[in-house]
Parts: structure tokens; sequence; C-alpha cells
């Protein structure tokens, strides 16, 4: 139990308890280790599965674009597999990450506002997996078509596994952590850095870098597409407008 569970336990009438600088650290250091102990079951339970991971979910894009994938490193694919059990334990345990933060964060929160971690970490979770499931159907098809098909018909494109993994990883993880604006702006809005009023006069300037972002993630592609993978962002960024508007700091 956390120096702050115990705080708790012992005034049960009160849970806001003083803690000290030390004891924000104590507790701190527990929520740390709750969640490396949650990537570790994740990254276990991902490698008990990794060749239905590496297989059936993230070489399917591969199959999908026809390029063929090369190893060229001696043990490539056994640091390769390790690689993608630990992002994968990352996926799996995301949740518990953002819970074990926002148990961390909550002193901070009022009493009224606690009832609602469970909730929010559900909401964080849901936003993540929707961001993941985004670039897996939609992000990565596209980039990796016009890779596979870009350049001379006389040049084979052949690719490097690792050089492969590292697209398709960092895509998946980027778009779930870019799905997690809503919730980034619940959390500015309640420490009052972030306001309504600031997030409509900045609205121009953040669709044009929503659509140069866009443009970035879909490398020489038709603008359609670019059109298509920035309208989910704009759609976030007036979601995020909305959830400020709600949850901005009362004076």
């Amino acid at each position: 139990m956390s120096k702050k569970e115990k705080l708790q336990s012992q005034y049960p009438a009160e849970n806001e308890v003083e803690m000290t600088f030390l004891e924000h650290l104590e507790e701190l250091r527990w929520r740390i280790i709750y969640a490396l102990i949650g990537l570790v079951i994740g990254t276990v339970i991902a490698w008990i599965f990794i060749d239905f991971f590496i297989n059936q979910i993230l070489l399917v894009p591969a199959k999908q674009s026809n390029f063929k994938l090369q190893n060229l490193r001696p043990f490539g694919q056994l640091f390769l597999f390790f690689e993608v059990a630990l992002i994968i334990g990352l996926i799996i345990s995301f949740p518990n990450i953002v819970y074990q933060l926002w148990k961390f964060i909550s002193p901070a929160l009022r009493e009224n506002e606690k009832k609602y971690i469970s909730a929010i970490v559900i909401f964080t979770t849901i936003c993540f997996f929707i961001g993941v499931l985004f670039a897996y159907f939609v992000m990565l098809p596209l980039t990796l078509k016009f890779a596979a098909e870009f350049g001379s018909p006389e040049i084979a494109n052949n690719f490097a596994i690792d050089e492969y993994f590292s697209i398709i990883l960092s895509v998946i993880i980027g778009a779930g952590f870019v799905f997690e604006l809503p919730m980034l702006s619940f959390f500015l809005s309640k420490i009052g850095i972030l306001t309504p009023s600031i997030m409509r006069k900045y609205r121009r300037h953040s669709i044009i870098t929503i659509l140069i972002l866009a443009a970035f993630l879909t490398p020489g592609t038709d603008p359609v597409s670019q059109i298509l993978l920035a309208i989910p962002l704009v759609l976030l960024y007036e979601i995020s407008i909305l959830v400020s508007k709600i949850f901005q700091k009362k004076d």
C-alpha cells in the first residue's frame, strides 16, 4: 500500500490529507512501480502471442501493399520480436499507466472530481485505441501504398524489416497519443492554462497546422488522402474546445 493510501485509510472522513514533499516522491515511486509491473505483465502477454501479433496483424499491411521484407542483421528477427513485444506490452498496459498517473494527480483534484477518475481512465483509453485503429486501418495503408508504388519500376521496393516495423509502430503509437488531444485539453483546462476562448482564437492557426501534419503523415499522396486524415484531427480539435468549455477552471 502506498503512503497516500495509508494516510487515507487512517483518515476515512478526510481524504484531503496534506502530504510532504518526500511523501509525494514516495507516492510517485509507487505509482511508477505499479506502472512498470503492468508493463511487464503486458509484455509477457505480448510475447506469449507474439507470432499472432507479428504474422496476423503487423505484417498484414506489408502483404496488402505487395512488397517484400528482408532481415539484414544476424539475430535481427529475435531483437525485433523483443521490441515488438515491448511496444505491444505498452499498448496493453496503457489503461493501467493512465490509472496510475491520475491516481498520483488526484490529490490536486476536488473531492467531487476524484470520483470521475475511472471514467477519465476509460475515456483516455478509448481515445488512445481509436487512434491506434485509425492509424492501422487508414494511415498505414495510405503511407505504405505510396512507399511501395513510388519510384522506377526497374527498382524493386524491398524494405528492411526493422525499418518497416519502425514505421508501423511509430505511426500507431503516435496516432494513439494524437487522439489524446481532448484529454490534454481537459487537463490543461482544469489547471487553468487553456481556455475555450484561446482555442477559438487560434482555430485557424490550428487548422493550418493540422493540414501540414496530415501532409507530413501522407507524404506524396493525393490531396483527398490528406483531407481524409485531416478531418478526424479537426474534429478532435473541436471536441477539445467543447471539453475545455465544460471543464475550464472556475475561479
